[in-house]
């Protein structure tokens, strides 16, 4: 079972400088959810490390892959980092859902 269906997902996430956790995160599923925003935002801090340098561990931001990107677009190709959804399960299940 999917978080929210359609998967019409919207994250907003806000940063002060020298602070490296974010100051806020907000998910936003339009009434698409399975469980209620408020679940998922906690979800995301839990299971994401959103911070600068876990950012740049999670999408290996140090491998620069711009010629890669340049071309037939950043998203629905599945080798890139940003495309994995190992988490998937983790997340149904700390949800509640099967």
């Amino acid at each position: 079972m999917l978080l929210a269906w359609p998967i019409v997902v919207k994250f907003k996430v806000s940063y002060a400088i020298g602070v490296a956790e974010p100051t806020s995160i907000m998910v936003e599923t339009f009434g698409t959810e399975k469980v209620p925003s408020e679940q998922l935002t906690l979800l995301v801090r839990e299971f994401f490390d959103l911070r600068p340098y876990g950012l740049i561990q999670m999408l290996d931001l140090l491998h620069p892959i711009y010629k890669e990107t340049a071309a037939y677009g950043h998203f629905g190709r599945e080798h890139f980092p940003w495309e994995k959804t190992d988490k998937a399960q983790l997340l149904r299940d700390a949800a509640g859902l099967k």
